[in-house]
Protein backbone atom coordinates (compact mmCIF):
# COMPACT_ATOMS: atom_id res chain seq x y z
CA UNK A 1 0.00 0.00 0.00
CA UNK A 2 1.91 3.30 -1.35
CA UNK A 3 0.29 6.60 -1.54
CA UNK A 4 2.53 9.75 -3.53
CA UNK A 5 3.69 12.92 -2.71
CA UNK A 6 3.20 14.98 -5.35
CA UNK A 7 6.66 16.20 -7.00
CA UNK A 8 6.87 20.44 -6.50
CA UNK A 9 10.69 20.42 -7.74
CA UNK A 10 11.95 21.12 -10.61
CA UNK A 11 11.62 17.97 -12.34
CA UNK A 12 7.53 18.23 -11.79
CA UNK A 13 7.77 21.75 -13.85
CA UNK A 14 9.92 20.27 -16.34
CA UNK A 15 7.01 17.47 -16.67
CA UNK A 16 4.34 20.09 -16.86
CA UNK A 17 6.16 22.46 -19.40
CA UNK A 18 7.13 18.91 -21.53
CA UNK A 19 3.12 18.60 -21.34
CA UNK A 20 2.29 21.64 -22.09
CA UNK A 21 4.82 21.65 -25.39
CA UNK A 22 3.11 18.53 -26.29
CA UNK A 23 -0.60 19.82 -26.49
CA UNK A 24 0.31 23.19 -27.97
CA UNK A 25 2.04 20.88 -30.59
CA UNK A 26 -0.82 19.11 -30.95
CA UNK A 27 -2.53 22.26 -31.45
CA UNK A 28 -1.25 24.11 -34.19
CA UNK A 29 -0.78 20.89 -36.18
CA UNK A 30 -4.67 20.29 -36.03
CA UNK A 31 -4.67 16.94 -34.28
CA UNK A 32 -6.99 15.90 -31.50
CA UNK A 33 -5.89 13.21 -28.80
CA UNK A 34 -7.12 9.78 -29.36
CA UNK A 35 -10.68 9.59 -27.31
CA UNK A 36 -11.14 6.45 -25.24
CA UNK A 37 -12.78 3.41 -26.93
CA UNK A 38 -16.20 2.67 -26.40
CA UNK A 39 -16.97 0.24 -23.51
CA UNK A 40 -18.40 -3.16 -24.50
CA UNK A 41 -22.06 -3.30 -23.61
CA UNK A 42 -21.98 -4.52 -19.22
CA UNK A 43 -23.34 -8.36 -18.53
CA UNK A 44 -22.50 -8.99 -15.05
CA UNK A 45 -22.79 -12.97 -15.97
CA UNK A 46 -19.69 -12.90 -17.84
CA UNK A 47 -16.53 -12.36 -16.02
CA UNK A 48 -15.02 -10.99 -19.10
CA UNK A 49 -17.26 -8.33 -19.34
CA UNK A 50 -16.57 -7.70 -16.14
CA UNK A 51 -13.40 -7.22 -16.94
CA UNK A 52 -13.80 -5.12 -19.86
CA UNK A 53 -15.63 -2.15 -17.80
CA UNK A 54 -12.06 -1.44 -16.82
CA UNK A 55 -9.61 0.51 -18.28
CA UNK A 56 -6.42 -1.08 -17.19
CA UNK A 57 -4.00 -2.75 -19.58
CA UNK A 58 -4.97 -5.47 -21.04
CA UNK A 59 -1.67 -6.34 -21.52
CA UNK A 60 -0.91 -6.81 -17.73
CA UNK A 61 -1.98 -9.10 -15.15
CA UNK A 62 -3.49 -6.98 -12.17
CA UNK A 63 -2.65 -8.55 -8.93
CA UNK A 64 -2.43 -4.88 -7.31
CA UNK A 65 -5.51 -3.64 -8.97
CA UNK A 66 -6.94 -3.24 -4.86
CA UNK A 67 -4.34 -0.80 -3.87
CA UNK A 68 -5.91 2.09 -5.14
CA UNK A 69 -8.86 0.87 -7.78
CA UNK A 70 -9.32 1.74 -10.89
CA UNK A 71 -13.16 2.78 -11.30
CA UNK A 72 -15.35 0.57 -13.56
CA UNK A 73 -16.95 2.47 -16.48
CA UNK A 74 -20.28 2.85 -14.48
CA UNK A 75 -18.15 5.10 -12.04
CA UNK A 76 -16.19 6.55 -14.39
CA UNK A 77 -19.41 7.95 -16.18
CA UNK A 78 -21.25 8.93 -12.48
CA UNK A 79 -18.00 11.06 -11.69
CA UNK A 80 -17.91 12.56 -14.51
CA UNK A 81 -21.71 13.37 -14.65
CA UNK A 82 -21.43 15.25 -11.09
CA UNK A 83 -18.09 16.34 -12.00
CA UNK A 84 -20.13 18.05 -14.97
CA UNK A 85 -22.94 19.20 -12.59
CA UNK A 86 -20.83 20.96 -10.52
CA UNK A 87 -19.27 23.04 -13.04
CA UNK A 88 -22.39 23.95 -14.75
CA UNK A 89 -24.33 25.27 -11.53
CA UNK A 90 -21.75 24.80 -8.56
CA UNK A 91 -24.60 26.14 -6.32
CA UNK A 92 -27.83 24.13 -7.50
CA UNK A 93 -26.05 21.22 -7.58
CA UNK A 94 -24.28 20.94 -4.22
CA UNK A 95 -27.78 21.85 -2.50
CA UNK A 96 -29.49 18.79 -4.19
CA UNK A 97 -29.56 15.79 -1.75
CA UNK A 98 -27.15 13.90 -3.47
CA UNK A 99 -25.92 11.92 -0.02
CA UNK A 100 -29.00 9.94 0.76
CA UNK A 101 -28.85 7.28 -2.44
CA UNK A 102 -25.32 6.64 -1.19
CA UNK A 103 -26.28 6.27 2.31
CA UNK A 104 -28.65 4.48 1.02
CA UNK A 105 -26.62 1.72 -1.11
CA UNK A 106 -24.26 1.70 1.30
CA UNK A 107 -26.84 0.35 4.27
CA UNK A 108 -28.19 -1.65 1.79
CA UNK A 109 -24.70 -4.01 1.37
CA UNK A 110 -23.80 -3.26 4.64
CA UNK A 111 -27.51 -4.54 5.99
CA UNK A 112 -27.32 -1.64 8.51
CA UNK A 113 -29.86 1.27 8.61
CA UNK A 114 -28.14 4.29 7.12
CA UNK A 115 -28.10 6.02 10.42
CA UNK A 116 -25.42 4.14 11.47
CA UNK A 117 -23.06 4.79 8.97
CA UNK A 118 -20.54 7.71 8.70
CA UNK A 119 -18.91 8.81 5.27
CA UNK A 120 -15.28 9.02 4.74
CA UNK A 121 -12.84 9.62 2.42
CA UNK A 122 -10.61 6.22 3.98
CA UNK A 123 -10.19 3.15 6.13
CA UNK A 124 -8.11 5.93 8.06
CA UNK A 125 -9.80 8.33 8.26
CA UNK A 126 -12.96 6.07 9.64
CA UNK A 127 -10.37 4.33 11.94
CA UNK A 128 -8.42 8.47 12.66
CA UNK A 129 -12.38 9.61 13.75
CA UNK A 130 -12.90 6.10 15.97
CA UNK A 131 -9.88 5.83 18.06
CA UNK A 132 -9.85 9.93 18.10
CA UNK A 133 -13.34 10.31 19.73
CA UNK A 134 -13.57 7.53 21.77
CA UNK A 135 -14.19 8.11 25.52
CA UNK A 136 -12.20 6.19 28.18
CA UNK A 137 -12.43 6.39 31.31
CA UNK A 138 -9.32 6.24 33.54
CA UNK A 139 -8.06 2.94 34.30
CA UNK A 140 -9.46 1.31 30.73
CA UNK A 141 -6.89 -0.21 28.49
CA UNK A 142 -7.05 -1.32 24.90
CA UNK A 143 -6.16 -4.38 23.45
CA UNK A 144 -4.94 -4.91 19.47
CA UNK A 145 -2.91 -7.18 17.93
CA UNK A 146 1.09 -7.09 16.41
CA UNK A 147 -0.67 -7.94 12.97
CA UNK A 148 -2.47 -4.83 12.58
CA UNK A 149 -1.45 -1.86 10.03
CA UNK A 150 0.31 1.49 10.82
CA UNK A 151 -3.14 3.01 10.89
CA UNK A 152 -4.54 1.21 13.35
CA UNK A 153 -0.92 1.24 15.39
CA UNK A 154 -0.89 4.87 15.02
CA UNK A 155 -4.39 5.76 15.81
CA UNK A 156 -4.34 4.01 18.91
CA UNK A 157 -0.91 5.50 19.45
CA UNK A 158 -3.07 9.05 19.40
CA UNK A 159 -5.42 7.07 21.85
CA UNK A 160 -3.30 6.58 24.44
CA UNK A 161 -1.61 10.18 24.55
CA UNK A 162 -5.19 11.96 24.53
CA UNK A 163 -6.14 9.31 27.66
CA UNK A 164 -3.54 8.42 29.05
CA UNK A 165 -4.88 4.58 28.41
CA UNK A 166 -2.50 1.41 27.99
CA UNK A 167 -2.19 -0.33 24.51
CA UNK A 168 -0.89 -3.24 24.51
CA UNK A 169 -0.10 -5.94 21.28
CA UNK A 170 -1.43 -9.31 21.46
CA UNK A 171 0.41 -12.04 18.92
CA UNK A 172 -2.33 -14.10 17.25
CA UNK A 173 0.18 -16.57 15.52
CA UNK A 174 3.52 -17.31 14.89
CA UNK A 175 3.71 -18.69 12.00
CA UNK A 176 0.91 -17.19 9.31
CA UNK A 177 0.57 -20.05 6.79
CA UNK A 178 0.04 -21.93 9.89
CA UNK A 179 -2.77 -20.55 11.77
CA UNK A 180 -5.98 -21.60 13.44
CA UNK A 181 -9.30 -20.34 14.41
CA UNK A 182 -8.70 -21.76 17.72
CA UNK A 183 -5.50 -20.24 18.35
CA UNK A 184 -5.99 -17.16 16.98
CA UNK A 185 -8.97 -16.73 19.62
CA UNK A 186 -7.51 -17.92 22.25
CA UNK A 187 -4.58 -15.80 21.95
CA UNK A 188 -6.55 -13.05 21.84
CA UNK A 189 -8.92 -14.12 24.61
CA UNK A 190 -5.67 -14.27 27.35
CA UNK A 191 -5.04 -10.16 26.29
CA UNK A 192 -8.49 -9.43 27.47
CA UNK A 193 -8.26 -7.66 30.88
CA UNK A 194 -11.36 -6.88 33.16
CA UNK A 195 -10.39 -3.53 32.25
CA UNK A 196 -10.34 -3.48 28.44
CA UNK A 197 -12.59 -1.58 26.52
CA UNK A 198 -11.35 -1.56 23.03
CA UNK A 199 -10.42 -4.32 20.75
CA UNK A 200 -9.02 -3.46 17.98
CA UNK A 201 -8.37 -5.86 15.54
CA UNK A 202 -7.93 -6.46 10.96
CA UNK A 203 -10.53 -8.33 9.38
CA UNK A 204 -7.92 -9.30 6.89
CA UNK A 205 -3.96 -8.65 7.53
CA UNK A 206 -1.85 -7.19 4.44
CA UNK A 207 1.06 -7.72 5.94
CA UNK A 208 0.40 -11.73 5.79
CA UNK A 209 -3.03 -12.21 3.46
CA UNK A 210 -4.55 -14.07 6.86
CA UNK A 211 -8.21 -13.55 7.56
CA UNK A 212 -9.34 -13.58 11.13
CA UNK A 213 -12.78 -15.53 12.32
CA UNK A 214 -14.48 -12.29 13.35
CA UNK A 215 -17.42 -13.69 13.96
CA UNK A 216 -15.61 -16.59 16.62
CA UNK A 217 -13.70 -13.10 18.13
CA UNK A 218 -17.02 -11.47 18.43
CA UNK A 219 -18.74 -14.39 20.07
CA UNK A 220 -16.15 -14.90 22.40
CA UNK A 221 -15.84 -10.96 23.26
CA UNK A 222 -20.00 -11.41 24.03
CA UNK A 223 -19.52 -13.49 25.90
CA UNK A 224 -16.70 -11.76 27.99
CA UNK A 225 -19.29 -8.93 28.07
CA UNK A 226 -22.71 -10.74 29.33
CA UNK A 227 -21.13 -9.69 32.76
CA UNK A 228 -20.26 -5.89 32.08
CA UNK A 229 -22.29 -3.03 32.26
CA UNK A 230 -22.76 -0.94 29.33
CA UNK A 231 -19.88 1.32 30.00
CA UNK A 232 -17.28 -1.32 30.68
CA UNK A 233 -18.46 -3.27 27.82
CA UNK A 234 -14.91 -4.27 25.34
CA UNK A 235 -15.87 -2.38 22.00
CA UNK A 236 -14.61 -4.63 18.81
CA UNK A 237 -13.37 -2.28 16.24
CA UNK A 238 -12.44 -3.67 12.90
CA UNK A 239 -10.26 -2.39 9.92
CA UNK A 240 -12.04 -3.81 7.38
CA UNK A 241 -10.94 -2.85 3.90
CA UNK A 242 -9.23 -6.11 3.04
CA UNK A 243 -12.53 -7.95 3.37
CA UNK A 244 -15.11 -5.14 2.40
CA UNK A 245 -15.86 -5.78 -1.44
CA UNK A 246 -13.70 -9.52 -1.03
CA UNK A 247 -15.67 -11.62 1.39
CA UNK A 248 -19.73 -11.96 0.94
CA UNK A 249 -19.76 -11.22 4.93
CA UNK A 250 -22.31 -8.14 6.09
CA UNK A 251 -21.31 -6.71 9.58
CA UNK A 252 -24.10 -8.15 11.39
CA UNK A 253 -22.44 -11.77 10.72
CA UNK A 254 -19.78 -10.23 11.71
CA UNK A 255 -20.64 -9.17 15.02
CA UNK A 256 -18.26 -6.18 15.83
CA UNK A 257 -18.85 -3.00 17.16
CA UNK A 258 -17.38 -0.49 14.57
CA UNK A 259 -16.10 -1.50 10.73
CA UNK A 260 -13.72 0.81 9.31
CA UNK A 261 -12.85 0.76 5.72
CA UNK A 262 -12.19 2.79 2.14
CA UNK A 263 -14.68 1.60 -0.49
CA UNK A 264 -11.64 2.33 -3.58
CA UNK A 265 -10.30 -1.07 -2.87
CA UNK A 266 -11.40 -4.54 -3.56
CA UNK A 267 -15.35 -2.93 -4.17
CA UNK A 268 -13.81 -0.77 -6.98
CA UNK A 269 -15.56 2.15 -5.67
CA UNK A 270 -14.27 5.94 -6.18
CA UNK A 271 -10.88 6.85 -5.18
CA UNK A 272 -11.18 8.91 -1.97
CA UNK A 273 -14.36 7.37 -0.20
CA UNK A 274 -15.04 5.46 2.19
CA UNK A 275 -17.30 4.33 5.10
CA UNK A 276 -17.86 3.89 8.88
CA UNK A 277 -19.88 1.82 10.32
CA UNK A 278 -21.33 1.88 14.49
CA UNK A 279 -23.47 0.53 16.42
CA UNK A 280 -22.05 2.23 19.50
CA UNK A 281 -22.19 5.84 18.88
CA UNK A 282 -22.50 7.09 21.67
CA UNK A 283 -18.93 5.40 23.30
CA UNK A 284 -17.87 8.37 20.25
CA UNK A 285 -17.31 11.87 20.62
CA UNK A 286 -17.52 13.29 17.22
CA UNK A 287 -13.89 14.74 15.85
CA UNK A 288 -14.40 16.82 12.92
CA UNK A 289 -17.82 19.31 12.96
CA UNK A 290 -20.25 17.88 10.82
CA UNK A 291 -22.25 19.82 8.53
CA UNK A 292 -25.43 17.96 9.59
CA UNK A 293 -28.81 20.19 9.38
CA UNK A 294 -28.98 19.68 13.23
CA UNK A 295 -25.09 20.37 13.69
CA UNK A 296 -25.55 23.53 12.02
CA UNK A 297 -28.63 24.17 13.63
CA UNK A 298 -27.12 23.86 17.06
CA UNK A 299 -24.05 26.09 16.26
CA UNK A 300 -26.40 29.12 15.04
CA UNK A 301 -29.12 28.33 18.38
CA UNK A 302 -25.96 28.82 20.80
CA UNK A 303 -26.70 25.10 21.99
CA UNK A 304 -24.52 22.07 21.72
CA UNK A 305 -25.93 19.51 19.20
CA UNK A 306 -27.82 16.81 21.29
CA UNK A 307 -27.06 12.95 21.19
CA UNK A 308 -24.00 11.29 19.00
CA UNK A 309 -24.65 9.25 15.75
CA UNK A 310 -23.01 8.16 12.55
CA UNK A 311 -24.18 11.79 10.75
CA UNK A 312 -22.30 13.89 13.49
CA UNK A 313 -19.27 11.59 13.25
CA UNK A 314 -19.32 12.43 9.25
CA UNK A 315 -16.24 15.20 9.04
CA UNK A 316 -17.80 18.28 7.20
CA UNK A 317 -15.82 20.44 5.11
CA UNK A 318 -16.04 20.20 1.59
CA UNK A 319 -14.93 17.14 -0.25
CA UNK A 320 -14.67 15.30 -3.43
CA UNK A 321 -18.19 15.27 -3.88
CA UNK A 322 -18.19 14.31 -7.53
CA UNK A 323 -16.74 10.80 -6.30
CA UNK A 324 -18.27 10.87 -3.04
CA UNK A 325 -21.79 11.09 -5.16
CA UNK A 326 -21.02 7.91 -7.78
CA UNK A 327 -20.24 5.94 -4.47
CA UNK A 328 -23.98 4.44 -4.93
CA UNK A 329 -22.99 3.01 -8.92
CA UNK A 330 -19.62 1.07 -7.43
CA UNK A 331 -21.99 -0.54 -4.99
CA UNK A 332 -25.05 -1.38 -7.63
CA UNK A 333 -21.74 -2.41 -9.84
CA UNK A 334 -21.10 -4.93 -7.16
CA UNK A 335 -24.29 -6.29 -6.56
CA UNK A 336 -25.12 -6.72 -10.27
CA UNK A 337 -22.09 -8.72 -10.21
CA UNK A 338 -23.72 -11.03 -6.68
CA UNK A 339 -21.29 -10.30 -3.35
CA UNK A 340 -21.84 -14.12 -3.28
CA UNK A 341 -20.15 -14.83 -6.64
CA UNK A 342 -17.48 -12.38 -6.16
CA UNK A 343 -16.60 -13.71 -2.69
CA UNK A 344 -16.25 -17.20 -4.65
CA UNK A 345 -14.30 -15.79 -7.77
CA UNK A 346 -12.19 -13.93 -5.70
CA UNK A 347 -11.32 -17.45 -3.32
CA UNK A 348 -11.39 -19.98 -6.36
CA UNK A 349 -8.49 -17.65 -8.11
CA UNK A 350 -6.79 -17.07 -4.80
CA UNK A 351 -6.92 -20.94 -4.26
CA UNK A 352 -5.35 -21.33 -7.73
CA UNK A 353 -2.93 -18.93 -7.28
CA UNK A 354 -1.67 -20.63 -3.79
CA UNK A 355 -1.84 -24.23 -5.16
CA UNK A 356 0.31 -23.08 -7.95
CA UNK A 357 2.59 -21.49 -5.85
CA UNK A 358 3.31 -23.87 -4.01
CA UNK A 359 5.03 -25.74 -6.44
CA UNK A 360 7.86 -23.99 -6.72
CA UNK A 361 10.40 -25.31 -4.48
CA UNK A 362 12.33 -22.10 -3.05
CA UNK A 363 8.70 -20.39 -2.35
CA UNK A 364 7.78 -20.40 0.81
CA UNK A 365 3.98 -19.07 1.25
CA UNK A 366 2.98 -17.06 3.88
CA UNK A 367 -1.47 -16.95 3.37
CA UNK A 368 -2.65 -19.57 4.92
CA UNK A 369 -3.97 -22.52 2.31
CA UNK A 370 -7.79 -22.59 4.13
CA UNK A 371 -10.06 -19.92 2.31
CA UNK A 372 -11.73 -19.99 5.51
CA UNK A 373 -8.39 -18.57 7.30
CA UNK A 374 -7.55 -16.00 4.04
CA UNK A 375 -9.33 -13.94 1.27
CA UNK A 376 -8.11 -11.89 -1.85
CA UNK A 377 -4.14 -11.51 -0.21
CA UNK A 378 -1.54 -13.96 -1.11
CA UNK A 379 1.82 -13.48 0.25
CA UNK A 380 5.02 -15.37 -0.50
CA UNK A 381 8.75 -15.13 -0.05
CA UNK A 382 11.48 -16.96 -2.26
CA UNK A 383 14.77 -17.71 -0.51
CA UNK A 384 17.69 -15.30 -1.36
CA UNK A 385 15.69 -13.16 -3.13
CA UNK A 386 14.32 -9.58 -2.23
CA UNK A 387 10.64 -8.83 -2.88
CA UNK A 388 10.81 -5.64 -4.37
CA UNK A 389 13.23 -6.88 -6.47
CA UNK A 390 11.00 -10.01 -7.50
CA UNK A 391 8.22 -7.50 -8.54
CA UNK A 392 10.23 -5.03 -10.31
CA UNK A 393 11.22 -7.88 -12.37
CA UNK A 394 7.84 -9.80 -12.61
CA UNK A 395 6.53 -6.17 -14.16
CA UNK A 396 9.35 -5.58 -16.35
CA UNK A 397 10.12 -9.16 -17.79
CA UNK A 398 6.81 -10.79 -17.64
CA UNK A 399 3.81 -7.60 -17.18
CA UNK A 400 2.77 -9.07 -13.73
CA UNK A 401 1.61 -6.32 -11.55
CA UNK A 402 2.15 -8.04 -8.18
CA UNK A 403 3.40 -6.01 -4.91
CA UNK A 404 5.44 -5.83 -1.89
CA UNK A 405 3.93 -5.42 1.96
CA UNK A 406 4.65 -2.46 3.88
CA UNK A 407 5.64 -4.16 7.03
CA UNK A 408 9.20 -5.03 8.64
CA UNK A 409 8.90 -8.49 7.45
CA UNK A 410 8.17 -8.14 3.66
CA UNK A 411 6.81 -10.62 1.40
CA UNK A 412 5.86 -10.74 -2.26
CA UNK A 413 1.82 -10.13 -2.32
CA UNK A 414 -0.77 -10.48 -4.77
CA UNK A 415 -4.01 -9.63 -5.01
CA UNK A 416 -7.09 -11.97 -6.66
CA UNK A 417 -10.46 -10.56 -8.07
CA UNK A 418 -13.13 -8.87 -10.67
CA UNK A 419 -10.20 -7.97 -12.98
CA UNK A 420 -8.01 -11.04 -12.73
CA UNK A 421 -8.65 -14.18 -14.67
CA UNK A 422 -7.52 -18.13 -14.26
CA UNK A 423 -5.01 -17.54 -17.13
CA UNK A 424 -3.76 -14.70 -15.17
CA UNK A 425 -3.15 -16.69 -12.23
CA UNK A 426 -1.05 -19.65 -14.13
CA UNK A 427 0.78 -16.86 -16.24
CA UNK A 428 1.69 -15.41 -12.70
CA UNK A 429 3.10 -18.88 -11.43
CA UNK A 430 4.41 -19.35 -14.41
CA UNK A 431 6.48 -16.12 -14.29
CA UNK A 432 7.44 -16.60 -10.50
CA UNK A 433 9.04 -19.94 -11.24
CA UNK A 434 10.56 -18.92 -13.91
CA UNK A 435 12.84 -16.71 -11.77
Amino acid sequence: MRDHDGETGPGRRRFLGAGLAAGAALALAGCTPEREPATPAFDPADWESVRAQFPLRTDHAHFAAFVLAAHPDQVRRAIERHRRGLDADTDAYLHEDRETPVLRAAASYLGTPESEIALTDSTTMGLGILFGGLRLRPGQDVVTTEHDFYATHEGLRLLAARTGAEVRRARLYDDPAAAGVDEIVSRLRAAIRPATRVVAITWVHSGTGVRLPVKEISGMIAEINSGRDTEDRALLCVDGVHGFGAVADRVGDLGCDFLATGTHKWLFGPRGTGVLWGRAWDAVAPVIPSFTGDGIAAWIGGYPPAGNNAAMGTPGGYHSFEHRWALDEAFAFHGAIGRDRIAARTAELATRLKQGLAGIPSLRLVTPASPELSAGLVCCSIAGQNPGAVAARLREQHRIVAGVTPYSDAYLRFGTSIVTSPEDVDRAVKAVAAL
